[in-house]
């Protein structure tokens, strides 16, 4: 055998070309998604605050900027911690592949925390508010495709119908609207008065109607799609082993704060509005669990 052929030998790469079995994706990864929603929601809602209300909103500035910094970093840590190449991230902005969406993504993540940032010191050391609500308007469209581009990652999972763009699109927005409000209500104390905060309730109540009525949908029309569909939502049917769980999370995360939300505005409670604002964040976290567990349970072959 030739020298640079025994070279060429040594130095092969194994490339692993079958199925993974088991959960490829676990908690690290509904941790990110949910911090990620509450990080981007909260900077929609900050928007839509300062020009409903802008002599209340802007209170808001700083700690709202604070908090979208915190969760956005806890997006991306967990993101990191769920690679299985940590120390190898660099590779995405020095080898970038364009067609990837964690590649793509991570480029508009440090942008966006780039942009987080300079709202910090616009808003906390030169306190310039016009340069502020300028700003802002940037940071709310990057936003979208912040809070979007998990959608496109997981759709790009072959075999797994569940996953569809569209619809994981939709939710994704949703998930942000819900929590941006949930945290907001929570947040901004005496900050708001009533009416703003019954308008994060009107927010907070579409949002969870509409997720539930996207969630809903793929439990009754999504096996008659694909037979896949079909086998993944028997974990969540009967006696499937996510059954309680995902049913946990629709009644906590959407049904029982749509509820609330009516019964606040009929008494026109704040502590009702702020128990409802609680129990969306606890449920998305369930809600987005089952959805990304169920998936990675039905066996490739």
């Amino acid at each position: 055998m030739a020298a640079h052929e025994i070279l060429a030998a040594t130095n092969a790469v194994v490339t692993l070309d079958v199925a993974l079995p088991g959960i490829v994706w676990p908690w690290l990864v509904t941790v990110n998604m949910w911090a990620k929603s509450i990080g981007t929601g909260v900077i929609f809602m900050l928007f839509m605050l300062l020009r409903l209300y802008p002599e209340q909103a802007g209170k808001l500035r700083f700690p709202t900027t604070v908090v979208s910094i915190i969760f956005i970093h806890i997006f991306l840590l967990f993101t990191l911690a769920d690679l299985h190449q940590p120390f190898r991230m660099w590779h995405i902005f020095f080898y970038p592949h364009v067609t990837s969406a964690i590649t793509v993504g991570a480029w508009m993540a440090t942008a966006f925390v780039g942009l987080l940032f300079l709202l910090a010191f616009l808003s906390f050391i030169k306190k310039d508010d016009a340069a502020f609500d300028k700003t802002l308007t940037w940071v709310t469209i990057l936003a979208i495709p912040v809070t979007l581009y998990t959608a496109a990652l997981m759709s790009q999972s072959t075999a797994r119908e569940l996953w569809q763009m569209p619809t994981e699109s939709a939710q994704m927005i949703f998930a942000a609207l819900l929590s941006g409000s949930a945290f907001m209500i929570l947040m901004s104390g005496s900050k708001l008065n009533y009416e703003a905060k019954k308008t994060l309730g009107v927010v907070l109540g579409l949002s969870a109607f509409m997720s539930f009525v996207l969630y809903m949908s793929e439990y009754i029309f999504g096996p008659m799609k694909a037979e896949e569909i079909a086998a993944v939502l028997e974990y969540i049917k009967g006696d499937g082993p996510y059954t309680v769980m995902f049913w946990l999370g629709q009644w906590t995360a959407y049904l029982l704060p749509m509820l609330l939300i009516v019964l606040s505005r009929a008494s026109k409670s704040e502590s009702i509005l702020k128990l409802a604002a609680i129990l969306a964040l606890a449920g998305l976290w369930l809600v987005k669990h089952v959805w990304l567990m169920i998936p990675q349970l039905l066996p490739m072959s």
